[in-house]
């Protein structure tokens, strides 16, 4: 079997990782193994925190819900069982929204789960 050269595969890994690689200081954008090192670190870094983009916004949702239920005289866990017992099925996303933007709304619903938690 005939010996196989990757030149042109290599070379086009190479700009890939070397475009990846702008904006970098010094080495880090100019000499390949500093660049390679430096985007696969990136890379590696930008996978973990996609991930971890959903955790850290989830969180603040919960922040938020819980702080506006503390305005309504309710803890966070409260509020959310008091939902559950409303048969109101709104996620926390929007929930943080409304509690940040329309809170006369957000005040609506604390009172219906209010009344459903006190029916209960």
């Amino acid at each position: 079997m005939p010996r196989v050269k990757s030149n042109v595969a290599r070379l086009k890994r190479k700009k890939q990782v070397m475009k990846a690689a702008r904006g970098g200081f010094g080495a880090r954008s100019k000499l390949w193994k500093a660049a390679k090192e430096n985007v696969e670190r990136g890379w590696r870094y930008a996978y973990r925190d996609r991930k971890n983009k959903k955790r850290d916004f989830r969180r603040l949702w919960i922040t938020r819900i819980n702080a506006a239920a503390h305005q309504h005289e309710m803890s966070y866990s409260v509020f959310i069982n008091g939902l559950k017992k409303a048969g109101i099925e709104i996620d926390r996303k929007v929930l943080a929204d409304l509690a940040v933007r329309e809170p006369e709304a957000f005040a609506a619903i604390a009172d219906k789960v209010r009344s459903a938690i006190k029916a209960a």
